[in-house]
């Protein structure tokens, strides 16, 4: 596979996608073949990827369209600052991707004054009895001691606000959390749990819950993919070893339970005849096991990350201009019906990989 062919057709595709797409912040893809617009749920929890995925490609060939399209997805973004509801664990996965990509290419202030607020409601969320960051929001207080693998991704949005306030608290913070899910998320064998519940005030651990994946004891595969970039990540920010070997545990776990096509499945425990693939979990994976790799100097994990995205490439990729989506067998979760569609996160992590073979990704995390 030729790298450089390879972005060139993700150009192609992506600018079709944005002419054709407008004012949307796309999620899914619909029967159609368009994706759809959360402009109108504006605190959703994906919608700083298309906007992430178009800073990567305006870093990589400076078109304006692209840059304009983010920003205006970031502007928009503003109104879930306004909802206390809509606050929650995911502001990595919305303001990383906008402000923090317009803070790096562009040196705004204002995308500055955005990834700070987003950091302090994040850093909010912090309960310090258990060391988590509580996910979700309700109003019984149900989920007060919820915390969830997801978060791992979520902590960058932490450090480097404490890069740039020279504030020790935000690091503190996502050290404890990242310390607290290492040990009660990752299970001996290296899978991780989606869901750890907590006393909220006392912080004793009660129970796990199956969440996303197949059900309790199973593995879901985008859940074990944050897992494997997550505690890398939080390797790179603090140079914490114990996070690292972490890491390749998860990513030791995770390549074990592949089956012999390379295709993802929503579970990695799933019966062997279920249909449901996850290319976005193949995606995330692919990352992570790059950034592995880098941070262990082990080849395996390189070769593993080529692996996938070669697979991914290969035979589920549509490049034709008719489909807004690119990565074609994506699952929201293993239980409910939106399985091996087109989502936008899928695409920006695919986009992600490939830009981290030829050097020429912009750092977000």
């Amino acid at each position: 596979m030729d790298l450089r062919e390879l972005i060139e057709a993700v150009y192609r595709k992506e600018l079709l996608v944005a002419v054709r797409s407008g004012e949307k912040i796309p999620y899914a893809e619909d029967g159609a073949g368009r994706f759809d617009d959360k402009s109108g749920d504006i605190c959703w929890w994906t919608n700083g990827f298309w906007a992430g995925l178009l800073w990567q490609l305006y870093a990589y060939r400076r078109n304006a369209l692209f840059r304009r399209t983010a920003e205006r997805i970031e502007k928009k973004l503003d109104r879930n600052f306004l909802s206390a509801a809509g606050m929650d664990h995911d502001s990595g996965f919305k303001w990383l991707l906008t402000a923090g990509a317009d803070l790096q290419l562009t040196g705004s202030e204002k995308s500055k004054n955005r990834l700070l607020l987003a950091a302090n409601d994040l850093a909010g969320r912090f309960n310090p009895a258990g060391g988590f960051l509580r996910a979700w929001n309700d109003e019984t207080g149900e989920k007060a001691g919820w915390a969830i693998i997801d978060c791992m991704m979520n902590l960058p949005l932490l450090y480097r606000a404490g890069k740039l306030t020279r504030d020790p608290r935000f690091s503190a913070i996502a050290l404890r959390h990242a310390e607290t899910a290492r040990r009660y998320l990752i299970r001996e064998d290296g899978s991780a749990r989606h869901i750890a519940v907590f006393d909220p005030a006392t912080g004793a651990f009660s129970e796990e819950l199956g969440g996303q994946g197949m059900g309790r004891g199973s593995s879901w595969s985008r859940g074990q993919a944050w897992a494997i970039y997550g505690f890398t990540l939080s390797y790179l920010h603090t140079g914490r070893r114990a996070f690292l070997r972490t890491a390749e545990r998860c990513a030791d776990r995770f390549l074990s339970l592949l089956p012999a096509s390379g295709l993802v499945p929503a579970d990695l425990c799933q019966p062997a005849d279920c249909p449901y693939e996850d290319g976005s979990a193949a995606a995330i994976a692919a990352c992570g096991l790059f950034e592995l790799s880098r941070a262990t100097g082990k080849g395996k994990y390189r070769a593993a990350s080529r692996t996938l995205l070669e697979t991914l490439a290969g035979k589920r990729c549509d490049f034709s201009p008719a489909r807004d989506g690119l990565l074609t067998h994506c699952s929201v979760a293993y239980q409910g019906g939106e399985h091996n569609i087109a989502l936008i996160y899928g695409d920006y992590f695919f986009t992600e990989a490939v830009l981290k073979f030829l050097d020429k990704e912009i750092f977000l995390w």
